[in-house]
């Protein structure tokens, strides 16, 4: 339902405007003066405002500059109305930003062609921001392993349906990438995507985040919302953890999902959509549906086209490749030069475990080109001690990283992570001892015995 602020000093345009937009399905709010409008737009979302120029308290002329002057890309469109219309106050409206001009004593039909108008307008404005946001957002699904071969095959064939998609797979290994990448070759690929986090939203608030609200239905909150499901509507909906979905709520989609309509928090209407749900979910949902914390008809309403994201310890080879891509983007990011990164760097990333997959792996090169701004080739020493662990979790591997040698005491331990942080701290210091020293918080005869005992080499 679209929301229509009417703006006009005369209470029987008010209320006669009021009558007729109710009649055609139109949610209307009023004011009578400049200033009410003004605080009614900063407290709630309008899709159109029919904005009367002669107002008792100030110009609507000089109200229509002061809402473009703080314009969104939700602002409403606004139509001038005008009982001593010129050429001259037109004119100046449509510089100003106005969407058009009426004039009184009003046109029934024009006035609801204009509105009509105004209102696809706005939400074309607002899908177009979406479509760019969009673009922005990577959908290429990277990697040359066989999982990864087989995931993309799998999405080519699977993308141009309508079928319901459920992707598993451990946190971080990419779901909302491969939903998005499904979105992108699909027919819906020129309509949005949105993206809902279910375990994100609290349980109080997820069904006016899915489904909206009219007529302020929840306390605090603007007089309408449209929620993912709406907003969805001719695209692709994304439920990202939908595990986490309480059972309450997973009945009330599981009858969207059949009937493809729903009616919003403090609504009488139904809503009629067209979307394709894509879910996502980390959790094993068959033993969820053992311990009753999931609806058996929802996970087999979801389940049509299941896909199953590898972890990335499944397919290392491809670690080189996000390495690299990650290294680019993050360069162009920090304003970076072209970083590399050596070999004895990648066999140390490709021994640990990644039990946090690749977002894990993205966040750690982040990390590293921002600990080393001067770098322009990662080795082995500007990676942290993470990365030494055997499989992730067991025994520390010697300095060398060699497969097998393990710290035997916590002196062995202290030493290694003591030889590479001074590595790390003479290489920021372009090996200059005398700075390393003073970075340390050492003397600088104290770091030569220090370097002396840990075996380290200036030129090193």
């Amino acid at each position: 339902m679209n929301h229509v602020l009417i703006v006009d000093d005369e209470p029987d345009i008010r209320e006669s405007l009021e009558a007729i937009l109710k009649e055609e399905g139109y949610a209307v709010t009023t004011a009578s003066t400049a200033d009410e409008a003004l605080e009614l737009l900063a407290d709630a979302v309008y899709d159109a405002v029919l904005l009367d120029i002669w107002l008792p308290d100030r110009d609507g002329l000089d109200t229509l500059a002061e809402i473009r002057a703080s314009a969104t890309a939700d602002t409403p469109e606004v139509i001038i109305i005008s009982g001593h219309g010129t050429i001259e106050s037109a004119v100046r409206a449509t510089k100003l930003g106005a969407y058009d001009f009426l004039e009184k004593p009003l046109s029934l039909d024009r006035t609801l062609i204009l509105l009509k108008n105004a209102i696809q307008a706005r939400q074309m404005r607002l899908e177009n921001q979406e479509f760019k946001r969009q673009l922005t957002v990577k959908s290429t699904v990277t990697g040359t392993s066989v999982p990864m071969k087989a995931l993309r095959q799998q999405i080519k064939l699977m993308a141009p349906t309508n079928g319901r998609v459920l992707i598993y797979g451990e946190s971080g290994t990419g779901k909302e990438l491969i939903a998005r990448a499904m979105h992108a070759e699909s027919l819906r690929s020129d309509r949005v995507f949105v993206e809902l986090n279910c375990a994100a939203i609290p349980e109080d608030y997820i069904e006016s985040e899915l489904f909206g609200y009219r007529h302020s239905a929840v306390p605090g909150g603007p007089p309408e919302k449209r929620g993912t499901f709406e907003r969805a509507d001719g695209g692709t909906l994304f439920l990202d953890e939908v595990g986490d979905m309480s059972l309450k709520t997973q009945a009330k989609v599981l009858r969207a999902l059949d009937e493809q309509r729903f009616t919003p928090l403090g609504a009488t209407q139904t809503v009629h959509v067209d979307v394709r749900v894509i879910a996502a979910t980390n959790k094993d949902l068959e033993e969820e549906i053992a311990r009753g914390n999931f609806r058996e008809d929802f996970f087999y309403r979801l389940n049509v086209i299941p896909f199953f994201v590898p972890p990335l310890r499944d397919r290392k080879e491809d670690l080189p490749l996000l390495v690299r891509e990650f290294l680019e983007e993050f360069g162009r990011q920090y304003g970076r030069p072209r970083v590399e990164i050596a070999e004895d760097a990648l066999a140390a990333l490709k021994q640990y475990q990644w039990p946090g997959n690749v977002r894990e792996l993205r966040n750690l090169v982040e990390r590293v080109l921002i600990l080393n701004p001067k770098v322009t080739r990662i080795e082995r020493k500007h990676l942290p001690m993470l990365v030494y662990r055997e499989g992730g979790r067991e025994g520390v591997r010697g300095t060398n990283g060699r497969k097998g040698e393990e710290f035997s005491t916590l002196q062995q331990a202290r030493e290694a992570y003591e030889r590479d942080y001074i590595l790390k701290k003479l290489d920021e210091c372009n090996g200059n001892v005398s700075r390393t020293s003073e970075a340390l918080g050492l003397e600088r005869s104290h770091l030569y015995r220090k370097m002396k005992a840990l075996n380290i080499s200036v030129k090193e």
